[in-house]
């Protein structure tokens, strides 16, 4: 079906209590519950929504993006109060702006900056289970600091994907990748020191930063060294993906800047 009007729709949302954007039988995603509000905004369902991107299950997003096609024009103020109304306490909408119907949200040149919040040693309060992973053991941190370097710039990501598709790309180009101390995602049941890594790039393949992450993991218990990152990312790798995954819940798509 063709649409006469399209807009890129700004969303923030808590994605603990969700299977991942991409809708799925017998399971709670993102992207039905945004199709579900919108059909009681509009009172139909005469329209079509495409995400930027995959989530994980109980992966959150500061900043996410989809773009909506409709046959008739938005009013894009009373759209946002409207939307907001509809949606649960999970999701917020927060921007709107028209764009050319042959506009593709999903092929246009993006950079996506994702965090991972984690703390180590005291289990933390409840409250921060959707936000914040805790490893009991303690963490090396200046190491893990040092290890996260390693992952900027261009390399070969076979060991950190599972399932990866058909046509996967494996060399890729990380742009930033530091570990520093969480200032910006807080609250008072937080534990009193927490730390975020932060990843930028043009595209990540499935699962990899929760594989840095696990990565990092090992790195700052002792049981993996600088080294192995080192030869995990070379061309000549054995290219079989490693089996520890970090937790989801940590996983935030914090950021991402269109580049046209």
């Amino acid at each position: 079906m063709k649409y006469s009007f399209s807009y890129i729709v700004g969303i923030e949302f808590l994605g603990f209590r969700f299977s991942g954007w991409q809708k799925q039988n017998n399971a709670k995603t993102l992207h039905d519950m945004v199709d579900k509000s919108l059909s009681f905004v509009f009172e139909d369902f005469n329209f079509k929504t495409i995400g930027v991107g995959r989530t994980d299950a109980k992966v959150s997003a500061n900043s996410y993006y989809l773009q909506l096609f409709r046959n008739s024009k938005i009013e894009e103020d009373l759209f946002i109060k409207s939307l907001n109304s509809n949606f649960s306490p999970d999701f917020r909408a927060v921007s709107i702006c028209e764009v050319d119907v042959k506009f593709t949200i999903i092929n246009t040149p993006k950079i996506k900056e994702y965090h991972y919040y984690f703390s180590f040693g005291d289990k933390n309060h409840p409250f921060a289970a959707p936000f914040l992973v805790n490893i009991s053991e303690k963490l090396d941190i200046e190491l893990m600091k040092t290890a996260a370097k390693l992952f900027e710039g261009e390399h070969h990501f076979h060991k950190y994907c599972t399932k990866p598709s058909e046509n996967a790309i494996f060399k890729r180009i990380i742009n930033s990748c530091e570990i520093v101390e969480n200032t910006i995602l807080t609250a008072n049941f937080f534990p009193e020191k927490s730390y975020v890594l932060k990843v930028r790039g043009k595209g990540f393949l499935r699962y990899q930063i929760r594989l840095m992450m696990a990565t990092l993991f090992e790195v700052g218990k002792g049981n993996l060294d600088l080294e192995f990152i080192k030869a995990s990312l070379k061309e000549d790798n054995d290219r079989k993906y490693l089996r520890h995954n970090a937790p989801s819940s940590g996983l935030q798509l914090y950021d991402i800047e269109f580049e046209e």
